[in-house]
């Protein structure tokens, strides 16, 4: 998840097809967190003010949220929020509300209990007691067995992956000419007609229910691989909206649930901040929102005259630059419709918190409409976002989507969505219980670069087969589904 986030409805096939990968985890990105603050620990940002009550200072990470004041994020396969080159200019069509003087932090706290974990499995139809694996309570097959399985981190916020898997038929029982696929895949789809938003909806409701999140607002107009409807559901937390928690479930052509994932565990209310009204917030967007100037090589179509003095060498009557039409465009003006005060889900120092935050509708005259958000915490009370020494040389490491294993587990493929000028690398650490594998991103700055997603797969050996043993994103500290 961004500072401003942005969720436009797909113009394009390319574009929808980035945005069926993403919605599996509620539209959000959500896994398995097992490498969580221990209960009790206070983080930097958890850690007491002055003696006066004044609360810490909230340190946004840059790598997800856009620095301290929430700039434009680009998701996946969607056009740039800040209009590109020229940039973005919101406007409000009638008046902003002022919204409360002061909002908490929510934060994730706690763990999981195995009633817990029983009861949202009883409303998937899972049958079975949970076990404890390390830091992950699991429901599942046996061993290359098909059937569904869900996977809860014990530690706050409980982040749950639910999937259901196929074994598929192994050895010399292979049809012949085809491959046996790896035993875990996900099931493909059958195919068949995706039941109406109505029946998708009370489908989830159960589910919904099971994790207390039956207040939550839910949005069913999503389908996938054409028979898959997708359920979104943002959670009411203190009796604020949330943007950026979603519980995401995929129903199937036969009315019942065949993928998600979500949390368990609602944050708990942490230090309160002053918060900014909407028109402030507004004009904090817009100055994130400012165009970054054109993009390409050069910025003339021809060379200057030869003998023209260039500005700045020191000689007389300068030449003034050159100017392109990209300089001189106006900024794209996008309306916004509705301004509502709610909490957004950022990165704040190495921990996933909810921020108080004003979450803005943009409503283009050529698109559907969609949101952008912007931190409302006072910013005298947000500190710069660290950044990387300069001799680090790669872009932040990219969160792993999934993963599957060839060659009897030796081989481990991960999979993970990326840039398309970016060179990747991929790295594992193995230790008896689990894999930690990165990914590093390399990209030239000086080279201009069209901001479109892909998904790429890259293999990496193991000294041992994988086995019974976790994988684990090393970007996020998660724990990363198998398909």
């Amino acid at each position: 998840m961004s500072g401003t986030e942005n969720v436009r409805r797909r113009r394009n096939v390319l574009a929808a097809s980035v945005a069926a990968g993403v919605l599996l985890a509620g539209g959000g990105g959500v896994y398995l967190a097992v490498a969580a603050t221990s209960p009790g620990t206070a983080t930097p940002a958890a850690k007491a003010g002055d003696s006066l009550g004044t609360p810490p200072p909230l340190r946004l990470e840059s790598g997800g949220d856009g620095g301290t004041g929430g700039g434009p994020g680009i998701a996946p396969g969607e056009p740039d929020p800040g209009g590109g080159s020229n940039g973005t200019v919101y406007k409000a069509k009638g008046p902003l509300p002022q919204g409360p003087s002061s909002a908490a932090v929510h934060r994730p706290e706690g763990l999981v209990t195995s009633a817990e974990v029983t009861r949202l499995a009883e409303a998937l139809g899972i049958e079975g007691r949970p076990s404890l694996v390390g830091d992950v309570w699991t429901i599942g097959p046996e061993k290359d067995a098909s059937g569904p399985r869900l996977d809860v981190a014990r530690k706050a916020p409980g982040s749950w992956s639910y999937s259901w898997f196929d074994g598929g038929p192994v050895g010399d029982t292979c049809l012949k000419g085809k491959a046996c696929p790896p035993p875990g895949e996900a099931k493909p789809s059958r195919g068949g007609s995706p039941v109406s938003e109505a029946a998708a909806k009370a489908a989830a409701a159960p589910v919904l229910k099971a994790i207390g999140q039956d207040d939550a607002k839910v949005t069913a107009t999503q389908v996938m691989d054409g028979s898959v409807r997708v359920v979104n559901a943002d959670p009411v937390v203190d009796g604020l909206p949330t943007y950026g928690w979603s519980t995401g479930l995929h129903i199937g052509p036969d009315g019942r649930a065949v993928a998600g994932s979500g949390t368990l565990k609602e944050p708990v209310k942490g230090d309160t901040y002053p918060v900014i009204g909407a028109a402030k917030a507004l004009a904090e967007l817009n100055e994130d929102s400012k165009g970054t100037g054109p993009v390409g090589i050069g910025g003339c179509a021809t060379d200057p005259p030869a003998g023209a003095q260039v500005e700045g060498d020191g000689k007389d009557d300068p030449v003034a630059p050159c100017r392109s039409r990209v300089d001189e465009a106006p900024p794209t003006e996008v309306p916004v419709t509705a301004a509502v005060f709610g909490l957004a889900a950022k990165d704040v120092a190495g921990e996933r918190l909810l921020v108080p935050t004003w979450l803005f509708t943009a409503d283009p005259v050529d698109a559907a409409p969609y949101t952008v958000t912007e931190t409302a915490v006072a910013p005298e009370y947000l500190a710069p976002p660290v950044k990387p020494a300069p001799d680090e040389g790669t872009a932040p490491v990219r969160q792993i989507q999934s993963y599957r294993t060839a060659e009897d587990g030796r081989k481990l493929s991960v999979t993970f969505w990326g840039g398309a000028c970016s060179t990747y690398t991929a790295k594992a650490v193995e230790t008896p219980e689990k894999v930690t594998v990165r990914i590093d991103e390399k990209s030239d700055p000086g080279v201009a670069c069209i901001m479109i997603a892909k998904e790429i797969t890259l293999t990496v050996p193991l000294q041992s087969p994988l086995g019974d043993r976790t994988v684990v994103d090393a970007a996020s500290g998660q724990t990363v589904p198998r398909r």
